[in-house]
């Protein structure tokens, strides 16, 4: 089964908490605090594969969890960092957010690696906050807590040249005889389901070429399976447009050449925009030889006559797509936000949140920030909660609200009533 978009939900390890300790020793009336780091925790790498075709494997597997760094421990033990996962991917996959559908990674070239989401920091034990004026502090910092994300996978087609054209106009058959692919071929529609690749030797030179599945009219607007088959034609350089000149369908190849051309564009400008050479298939099955003059008068373009079954014209078709390809620039990967995911939850922004109850909610990176740094159980620390607010501006802005004595306030886990 050939799959080339999925949704899967990935989550980076949380970060081990740092440890609270003191020393304890015979003899040692008060050691001093030796509180361990947490660990880190493990990130989601995905790694494009030469040898994997489709996203079948992710119908199977929807999440992918990266492991929990340890907790740190007593004698300045830090606790272990969590193991990475590892995701494998065809080249050509794009990755997206699924929410704001904003691209991550383009995995293009083989042995590719992208790290797309990093494990959580782990958090620093006490025996990192001592100092001269603080010589035994009773608190630690929390782990960064990481957040699970849905993200898209889509397979895009990594080809030089795209075959289109109608279903049955002998696409497969013309890449059966340009190259050493075998694709399915028998004489009916949408005998193709997916995209076939194959290379093709010129001289000393090669390009990939792929064969991909019959279109129909209103593919541009999802008909038959019009999305997934034009996704893979995004990346190529070059199109070969196929139509069936003899006719063994009973359609007008006139009609066909605009159907087509019309569902490019509706689909994408880039495809419509894309080079093309058309080449006349099935040539062998004409009677009127006058066929493609008319038909190349009416398109207003050079027409490339062949037959993919008896070989002829293979050669006239060979040489004007490579010397279409020595002008057209290799294509490029995608542009990606490759920071967005590191991005999230950080800096020391926030907002306020009023729900109908006149219940307050800070929410944003400074919210983030506090979680990690701030424990209830600690006079000390709990102060630093009270003057960050202060400082930050957050008790100004709940005020700018309407916050009242006794309202309550919610600052991620930590929720209070307010008092002026």
């Amino acid at each position: 089964m050939f799959i080339d978009r999925t949704e899967i939900l990935l989550k980076a390890g949380n970060g081990g908490n740092g440890a609270v300790s003191f020393h304890r020793e015979k003899y040692i009336m008060a050691g001093g605090p030796d509180g361990g780091d947490g660990g880190d925790g493990g990130s989601v790498v995905f790694v494009a594969d030469k040898n994997i075709n489709t996203l079948i494997d992710f119908k199977y597997k929807r999440k992918y969890l990266a492991e929990n760094g340890e907790n740190g421990s007593i004698n300045n033990m830090s606790g272990k960092s969590g193991g990475d996962i590892t995701v494998r991917v065809p080249l050509g996959t794009v990755i997206r957010d699924k929410e704001t559908q904003k691209v991550v990674a383009d995995l293009f070239y083989d042995g590719e690696k992208q790290v797309i989401l990093r494990g959580g920091r782990g958090g620093k034990g006490n025996a990192r906050f001592a100092k001269p004026t603080r010589q035994a502090p009773e608190f630690s910092q929390h782990g960064v807590k990481t957040e699970e994300i849905k993200v898209v996978l889509e397979l895009k087609t990594i080809a030089d040249v795209g075959l289109v054209g109608f279903p049955n106009v002998g696409k497969s058959t013309l890449l059966s005889v340009l190259t050493n692919a075998r694709p399915k071929i028998a004489n009916y529609h949408f005998t193709t389901l997916s995209p076939n690749l194959g290379v093709v030797k010129y001289f000393d030179d090669s390009f990939v070429i792929a064969d991909i599945p019959g279109l129909i009219e209103g593919a541009s607007d999802g008909a038959g399976l019009g999305h997934n088959f034009l996704r893979h034609i995004e990346r190529v350089r070059l199109i070969v447009h196929l139509v069936d000149i003899g006719g063994s369908e009973g359609r007008d190849p006139y009609e066909d050449f605009k159907i087509i051309n019309r569902e490019l564009k509706g689909y994408s400008e880039i495809l419509a925009k894309k080079p093309q050479i058309v080449a006349a298939n099935k040539a062998d099955l004409l009677t009127d030889e006058t066929t493609v003059a008319r038909f190349e008068k009416k398109i207003k373009k050079k027409v490339v006559k062949l037959s993919a079954a008896t070989h002829s014209g293979l050669e006239e078709l060979l040489k004007a797509v490579y010397d279409e390809l020595k002008k057209i620039p290799d294509v490029q990967p995608m542009e990606v936000d490759a920071r967005f995911y590191d991005d999230l939850g950080t800096g020391d922004g926030f907002e306020i949140l009023v729900d109908e109850k006149g219940v307050y909610e800070v929410v944003g990176g400074l919210v983030k920030r506090l979680e990690r740094n701030v424990s209830l159980d600690n006079d000390e620390s709990f102060r630093y909660f009270q003057r960050v607010l202060r400082d930050k501006g957050v008790i100004d802005k709940l005020i700018e609200a309407g916050v009242t004595d006794g309202d309550t306030v919610i600052v991620g886990d930590i929720e209070f009533d307010f008092v002026s």
